[in-house]
C-alpha cells in the first residue's frame, strides 16, 4: 500500500468522524455536541486538555464543552489544574458567596488561571448554580500554594498550632523551581500535623486542609531531577493530582470534568516518557470511566514566561508568542487541518476504524505542547511525543488561536 493511499484513508476517517462545532462562543447552545453523548456513557471524569496554558480558545472550546458536560451529562465538578488550598475561595464564590473573583482567581497562584476567559467560565457556573437542583463545585487539584490552609489550620489547631505548624511556614512562600528543594524532614513534620488532627477526629475540613499542606510538604521536598525519576517532584506531582480528583467522585453520582494540560491529562508518561501523568494514574484506576481527550491547535499565538540563558525570572510578566502550522506528516495537527479546516472534535476511542487509521493511531507521532514557559529562541521546534491510541480518547482541534487575556 503507497504511503499516498495510506494518508488518504487516515484523513478521509479524521473527515468522516469529526464532530463541528458551532463557533466557540459559550451560551451558544450544546446541540452540535451531543454526537459525543455515547463516546461518554458510562465516563466520570473527562480529562480536557490544552496545549498551552495561555491560548484564549482552549478557555473557550473547554468553556463550552463543560456546558455540555454539566447541562446534558450532568457532572458536578469542574477541577483545575490550581491550587487545592485558594480553590475554596473560588468555589465560596461559584456557589453564591459575595467574595471578589477577580481576587478569588489571583489567589490560586497561577498567572495562567488569572484571565478574562477563566472569569468568564466562574461566572458561567455562578449563574448555573443560581437555579440549579444540584450545584456545580469548583475545585483545585494541585498541592501548591497551601498559604489557605496553613491559615485554616492555626485555627483548628488553636493553642497547638505554634508548635506543630512553626515548622511548615517555608511552605507559603515555597514556589516549585525556585530555589533548591526544602529538606525532606518537612513533609514528616506535615505528616505529624495530619496524624495529630486524626487522633482528635477533626472535621473533614481540617482533614482536608492537612492533606494538602502533607502532599504541599511532599513537592516542595523534592528535586527537579534526580537519577531515579519516583524521587523527583513530577512523579509526586502528578500522583497528588490524582488522588486530589478521586477524592471529588464521592457519591455514585459525581462526575468530574477535569480542566489541566495535555501532558496531565494524557493517559502515559510525559517529560520523555519517565513521569507517569494524572491521566495515566486515572485510567488504571478507572479504567473507561476515564476519557482524556486533548485539545490542539494548528498556529496562533500564546502567552508564557520566558527562558533565557536557561532561567526563568518570575518578576518578569508572560509574552505573547505566535507559532505557525507545521506540515510535516507525523505532527498531528497537521493532519487535523487537512482533515477538517474548523473547530471540531474527534472521538478515537469507538467505532470501526480501517487497518490503516488503527497503524497511524499507533505510530510514534509528535503533537505541540508548552507549559507556562517557552524558549526564546527554540520553541517554534517545541513537540511532545506522542502515540495517539495509547495516550488520547479524543481530540479537540482549533485552527488558530490568540493570546489568553490577563485580568
Amino acid at each position: 500500500m503507497s504511503g499516498t493511499t495510506t494518508e488518504d484513508k487516515v484523513t478521509r476517517w479524521l473527515k468522516a468522524r469529526a464532530i463541528p462545532l458551532n463557533g466557540l462562543t459559550p451560551g451558544a447552545g450544546t446541540a452540535d455536541l451531543a454526537p459525543l453523548r455515547a463516546a461518554l456513557d458510562g465516563v466520570r471524569v473527562v480529562g480536557l486538555g490544552e496545549a498551552t496554558h495561555g491560548s484564549r480558545e482552549f478557555f473557550l472550546i473547554r468553556h463550552r464543552l463543560l456546558e455540555f458536560l454539566v447541562e446534558d451529562l450532568g457532572f458536578t465538578t469542574l477541577a483545575v489544574e490550581a491550587s487545592a488550598s485558594a480553590s475554596r475561595a473560588v468555589d465560596d464564590y461559584v456557589q453564591g458567596g459575595s467574595g471578589d473573583p477577580v481576587e478569588a482567581l489571583a489567589g490560586l497562584g497561577f498567572w495562567t488561571l488569572h484571565t478574562a476567559e477563566m472569569l468568564a467560565t466562574v461566572e458561567w457556573l455562578r449563574d448555573h448554580n443560581r437555579t440549579a437542583a444540584r450545584k456545580v463545585r469548583f475545585a483545585g487539584i494541585d498541592p501548591q500554594y497551601p498559604a489557605a490552609s496553613l491559615d485554616a489550620l492555626r485555627t483548628h489547631l488553636g493553642d497547638a498550632a505554634p508548635d506543630l505548624l512553626g515548622p511548615l511556614a517555608p511552605l507559603a512562600g515555597k514556589r516549585l523551581g525556585v530555589g533548591p528543594p526544602l529538606d525532606r524532614r518537612i513533609e514528616a513534620d506535615a505528616r505529624r500535623v495530619e496524624e495529630y488532627l486524626t487522633g482528635l477526629s477533626a472535621s473533614d475540613e481540617a482533614s482536608a486542609h492537612a492533606r494538602i499542606v502533607r502532599q504541599s510538604a511532599d513537592l516542595a521536598s523534592r528535586p527537579l531531577r534526580h537519577p531515579d525519576p519516583a524521587q523527583t517532584v513530577s512523579v509526586a506531582r502528578d500522583r497528588h493530582l490524582a488522588d486530589n480528583v478521586d477524592l471529588l467522585l464521592t457519591g455514585p453520582d459525581a462526575k468530574v470534568a477535569l480542566w489541566a494540560h495535555n501532558g496531565h491529562v494524557m493517559k502515559g508518561g510525559h517529560s520523555g516518557g519517565s513521569v507517569p501523568a494524572m491521566g495515566l494514574h486515572l485510567r488504571q484506576r478507572h479504567g473507561e470511566a476515564y476519557y482524556a481527550l486533548g485539545v490542539l491547535f494548528g498556529s496562533g499565538r500564546f502567552r508564557a514566561r520566558r527562558r533565557r540563558f536557561g532561567r526563568v525570572d518570575p518578576a518578569r510578566p508572560p509574552v505573547t508568542f505566535h507559532v505557525p502550522l507545521v506540515r510535516r506528516p507525523t505532527i498531528v495537527e497537521a493532519r487535523l487541518a487537512t482533515a477538517h479546516p474548523g473547530d471540531h472534535v474527534i472521538d478515537l476511542r469507538n467505532g470501526p476504524r480501517p487497518e490503516a487509521v488503527t497503524r497511524w493511531l499507533g505510530e510514534p507521532l509528535h503533537m505541540r505542547s508548552y507549559g507556562a514557559v517557552a524558549r526564546r529562541f527554540t520553541y517554534k521546534l517545541s513537540h511532545m511525543p506522542t502515540v495517539l491510541a495509547e495516550h488520547f480518547d479524543g481530540i479537540a482541534f482549533v485552527p488558530e488561536t490568540t493570546a489568553s487575556t490577563p485580568l
